[in-house]
Protein backbone atom coordinates (compact mmCIF):
# COMPACT_ATOMS: atom_id res chain seq x y z
CA UNK A 1 0.00 0.00 0.00
CA UNK A 2 1.17 3.04 -0.86
CA UNK A 3 0.86 6.36 1.39
CA UNK A 4 1.81 10.24 0.66
CA UNK A 5 2.18 12.73 3.72
CA UNK A 6 2.35 16.05 2.40
CA UNK A 7 2.75 18.50 4.62
CA UNK A 8 1.55 22.16 2.96
CA UNK A 9 0.98 25.74 3.42
CA UNK A 10 -2.22 26.01 5.35
CA UNK A 11 -4.18 28.83 3.64
CA UNK A 12 -3.08 27.34 0.21
CA UNK A 13 -3.79 23.67 1.71
CA UNK A 14 -7.51 24.51 2.75
CA UNK A 15 -9.45 23.90 -0.66
CA UNK A 16 -8.04 20.41 -0.60
CA UNK A 17 -8.80 19.95 2.96
CA UNK A 18 -12.06 21.90 3.33
CA UNK A 19 -14.04 18.68 1.40
CA UNK A 20 -12.73 16.45 4.35
CA UNK A 21 -13.46 18.57 7.18
CA UNK A 22 -17.36 19.02 5.68
CA UNK A 23 -17.57 15.05 5.33
CA UNK A 24 -16.58 14.91 9.24
CA UNK A 25 -17.73 17.91 10.66
CA UNK A 26 -20.38 19.40 8.34
CA UNK A 27 -22.12 22.35 9.42
CA UNK A 28 -25.40 20.27 10.84
CA UNK A 29 -23.06 18.14 12.62
CA UNK A 30 -20.46 20.84 14.33
CA UNK A 31 -24.07 22.69 15.33
CA UNK A 32 -24.85 19.73 17.50
CA UNK A 33 -21.19 19.97 19.56
CA UNK A 34 -20.65 21.69 22.68
CA UNK A 35 -17.67 23.66 20.57
CA UNK A 36 -20.01 24.69 17.70
CA UNK A 37 -20.14 28.12 18.54
CA UNK A 38 -16.13 28.62 18.99
CA UNK A 39 -14.46 30.46 15.94
CA UNK A 40 -11.03 28.33 15.37
CA UNK A 41 -7.48 29.62 14.47
CA UNK A 42 -6.42 28.39 10.36
CA UNK A 43 -3.70 26.25 10.28
CA UNK A 44 -0.02 27.47 9.57
CA UNK A 45 0.73 24.11 7.99
CA UNK A 46 -1.22 20.93 7.41
CA UNK A 47 -0.80 17.70 7.31
CA UNK A 48 -2.40 15.37 4.15
CA UNK A 49 -2.32 11.77 4.00
CA UNK A 50 -3.43 10.47 0.50
CA UNK A 51 -3.68 6.68 -0.76
CA UNK A 52 -3.85 6.33 -4.61
CA UNK A 53 -7.18 4.28 -4.40
CA UNK A 54 -9.15 6.59 -1.85
CA UNK A 55 -7.58 10.01 -2.34
CA UNK A 56 -7.35 12.05 1.28
CA UNK A 57 -7.99 10.00 4.19
CA UNK A 58 -6.72 12.34 6.99
CA UNK A 59 -5.86 15.75 8.07
CA UNK A 60 -4.12 17.32 10.99
CA UNK A 61 -3.18 21.23 11.16
CA UNK A 62 -0.19 22.76 13.22
CA UNK A 63 -0.43 26.00 14.59
CA UNK A 64 2.60 27.66 15.86
CA UNK A 65 1.94 30.68 18.73
CA UNK A 66 3.80 32.20 21.06
CA UNK A 67 1.21 32.29 24.29
CA UNK A 68 2.19 32.96 27.88
CA UNK A 69 2.16 30.24 30.29
CA UNK A 70 2.40 31.52 34.05
CA UNK A 71 2.65 35.10 32.44
CA UNK A 72 6.11 34.07 30.62
CA UNK A 73 5.93 34.05 27.13
CA UNK A 74 6.75 30.25 25.21
CA UNK A 75 6.64 29.38 21.51
CA UNK A 76 4.21 26.53 21.51
CA UNK A 77 3.30 24.43 18.28
CA UNK A 78 -0.38 23.26 18.03
CA UNK A 79 -2.37 20.29 16.18
CA UNK A 80 -5.82 20.91 15.79
CA UNK A 81 -8.73 19.47 12.81
CA UNK A 82 -7.69 16.29 13.43
CA UNK A 83 -10.00 14.12 11.38
CA UNK A 84 -10.07 10.98 9.22
CA UNK A 85 -12.70 9.86 6.34
CA UNK A 86 -15.01 7.36 8.69
CA UNK A 87 -14.59 4.74 5.98
CA UNK A 88 -10.88 4.89 6.55
CA UNK A 89 -10.47 5.03 10.57
CA UNK A 90 -8.29 2.29 12.28
CA UNK A 91 -6.07 2.16 9.83
CA UNK A 92 -3.24 3.99 11.68
CA UNK A 93 -3.77 7.40 9.29
CA UNK A 94 -4.25 9.88 12.48
CA UNK A 95 -1.06 8.27 14.20
CA UNK A 96 0.85 8.95 11.20
CA UNK A 97 -0.66 12.25 10.60
CA UNK A 98 0.05 13.39 14.38
CA UNK A 99 4.05 12.03 14.28
CA UNK A 100 4.59 13.58 11.17
CA UNK A 101 3.16 17.15 12.90
CA UNK A 102 5.17 16.85 15.57
CA UNK A 103 8.03 15.80 13.91
CA UNK A 104 7.82 19.04 11.84
CA UNK A 105 6.95 21.32 15.18
CA UNK A 106 10.40 19.58 16.81
CA UNK A 107 11.96 21.06 13.74
CA UNK A 108 11.38 24.51 15.07
CA UNK A 109 13.85 24.91 17.35
CA UNK A 110 11.68 27.38 19.17
CA UNK A 111 8.89 25.76 19.86
CA UNK A 112 8.99 24.25 23.86
CA UNK A 113 5.70 22.02 23.74
CA UNK A 114 2.90 21.26 21.93
CA UNK A 115 -0.69 21.52 22.88
CA UNK A 116 -4.12 20.21 21.63
CA UNK A 117 -7.60 20.30 22.57
CA UNK A 118 -10.26 17.17 22.41
CA UNK A 119 -13.12 15.91 23.18
CA UNK A 120 -13.99 13.15 26.33
CA UNK A 121 -14.00 9.89 23.73
CA UNK A 122 -10.63 11.28 22.08
CA UNK A 123 -8.35 11.56 25.71
CA UNK A 124 -7.32 7.80 25.43
CA UNK A 125 -5.84 7.77 22.11
CA UNK A 126 -4.11 11.48 22.87
CA UNK A 127 -2.82 9.54 25.97
CA UNK A 128 -1.64 6.40 24.32
CA UNK A 129 0.18 8.54 22.39
CA UNK A 130 2.17 10.35 25.08
CA UNK A 131 0.08 13.79 25.35
CA UNK A 132 -0.66 14.36 28.91
CA UNK A 133 -3.67 16.30 30.16
CA UNK A 134 -2.93 19.99 31.30
CA UNK A 135 -5.05 20.07 34.54
CA UNK A 136 -4.72 24.10 34.87
CA UNK A 137 -6.39 27.14 33.06
CA UNK A 138 -6.89 28.02 29.83
CA UNK A 139 -7.73 31.25 27.72
CA UNK A 140 -7.91 32.28 24.35
CA UNK A 141 -9.62 34.90 22.18
CA UNK A 142 -13.03 34.73 20.62
CA UNK A 143 -15.25 37.52 18.98
CA UNK A 144 -16.50 38.60 22.24
CA UNK A 145 -12.92 38.72 24.20
CA UNK A 146 -10.97 37.15 26.07
CA UNK A 147 -12.71 33.98 27.47
CA UNK A 148 -11.12 30.94 29.38
CA UNK A 149 -11.39 28.23 27.12
CA UNK A 150 -13.31 24.79 28.46
CA UNK A 151 -15.46 23.02 26.07
CA UNK A 152 -12.66 20.84 25.51
CA UNK A 153 -10.10 19.30 27.33
CA UNK A 154 -6.13 20.29 26.93
CA UNK A 155 -3.24 18.00 26.57
CA UNK A 156 0.12 18.76 26.08
CA UNK A 157 3.06 17.41 24.45
CA UNK A 158 6.72 17.32 25.61
CA UNK A 159 8.70 18.84 23.13
CA UNK A 160 11.37 20.61 25.20
CA UNK A 161 9.57 20.31 28.26
CA UNK A 162 5.68 19.85 29.26
CA UNK A 163 4.04 21.61 31.54
CA UNK A 164 0.86 20.05 33.21
CA UNK A 165 -0.28 22.89 35.75
CA UNK A 166 -0.71 26.58 35.63
CA UNK A 167 -2.44 28.82 33.30
CA UNK A 168 -1.84 29.25 29.51
CA UNK A 169 -3.33 31.78 27.75
CA UNK A 170 -3.07 31.12 23.76
CA UNK A 171 -3.03 34.65 22.80
CA UNK A 172 -5.31 34.20 20.19
CA UNK A 173 -8.17 31.82 18.56
CA UNK A 174 -8.10 28.61 19.72
CA UNK A 175 -6.65 25.42 17.29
Amino acid sequence: MSIEIDILNGDASWPIAKPLHQAVWGPDIVAKLPWGHVKWANADLRVLIETPADGLVCHVGIYFRTVTWNGQKVHVGGIGGVCTREDRRNRGYATMAIDAAVHTMRANEAVRFAILFCEPHNAAFYQARSWLPFKGEVYCEQPEGRIRFDVMAPYVFNIVRAPTLGTIDLCGLPW
